[in-house]
């Protein structure tokens, strides 16, 4: 298998998950379960097939977050320079409305748009991989092409 490149902070946010879903949801679904079956009658208890479905979500979390970290090669981004490469932090201006927006480029598990972490595997990011500040990058995007410039590459 692969190694799945995580960012510090991400390996650390899906082990706190991991850690959290053993030691509090999981026994805590079960709890729920035993409750449950205690009220009688399970084909027509809406608690129980409740509490089945969360345990379901649960375990089965459990277990992608186990395959992610065993496979995980944590990069330190502080250690890196030069060109634009994982865990860089970019800061691009749209050259056709002038928005300017910034990014980490980081790994699959941990990519979050919303707050900025952009997915090594997205159009975007592999259009900004081996640039450098200055450079303008050409991104083929549902809505058509975009053109964007570098202004800012950070290791941080």
């Amino acid at each position: 298998m692969d190694k799945i490149p995580l960012t510090r902070v991400g390996y650390t946010a899906l082990d706190s998950e991991l850690k959290q879903l053993k030691s509090v949801e999981r026994p805590a679904v079960i709890r729920a379960i035993a409750e449950a079956r205690e009220h009688g009658d399970l084909s027509e208890n809406a608690e129980y097939h409740a509490a089945r479905e969360k345990q379901s979500f649960i375990e089965g979390r459990v277990k992608e977050l186990e395959g992610i970290l065993s496979l995980a090669e944590v990069i330190d981004p502080a250690s890196l320079s030069g060109n634009i490469k994982f865990g860089a932090t970019v800061t691009i201006v749209d050259e056709d409305t002038d928005e300017e927006k910034t990014y980490q480029i980081v790994g699959e598990p941990e990519a979050d748009i919303e707050s900025g972490k952009l997915n090594l595997k997205s159009p975007l990011s592999r259009a900004l991989i081996g640039k450098e500040e200055g450079d303008s990058v050409e991104v083929r995007t549902p809505g058509g092409e975009k053109a964007y410039e570098i202004v800012t590459v950070k290791f941080v």
